[in-house]
């Protein structure tokens, strides 16, 4: 596996958008090809975003000190009490469940549409009644 984004710095306004589609359910190796960018990183912005908003995904470049201080706000683990965030914690553990299942059920679906496919066209039938089948029958 080769790193495609080692180094490389992408924009706010890049981040934003993948994980704007990746919330409205875009296959996320499909994103990551177009985007040559791995999984890895879109997960983490995804994260970015959840914990910290917009102001997460910050573009290339050091933060400026007023960006630290709002992302320094905007940290659950600070801006909360610890009640809150127990709670916090346990939906996005909840939120991440729930992802992990519409993925598996998008790639099981996926997966017997194409088999549904696959047999279909094996088994068409000529247009008559009694017609033979579109595969013939094997001579012993």
């Amino acid at each position: 596996m080769k790193k495609e984004d080692s180094g490389r710095q992408f924009s706010r306004a890049l981040k934003l958008s993948a994980v704007q589609r990746m919330a409205s359910g875009v296959n996320v190796s499909k994103l990551s090809r177009e985007l040559g960018v791995s999984r890895k990183s879109l997960y983490q912005w995804q994260k970015q975003f959840r914990v910290g908003g917009p102001a997460a995904l910050r573009g290339a470049g050091r933060p400026r000190h007023d960006e630290q201080m709002r992302m320094q706000a905007n940290d659950p683990a600070v801006a909360m009490p610890p009640e809150s965030s127990d709670e916090l914690l346990k939906a996005l553990a909840r939120i991440a469940e729930l992802e992990r299942l519409v993925g598996q059920q998008t790639v099981d679906l996926d997966f017997f549409q194409q088999a549904l496919q696959h047999v279909g066209g094996e088994r068409r039938q000529s247009g008559a009644p009694g017609g033979r089948a579109s595969t013939r029958s094997s001579k012993r």
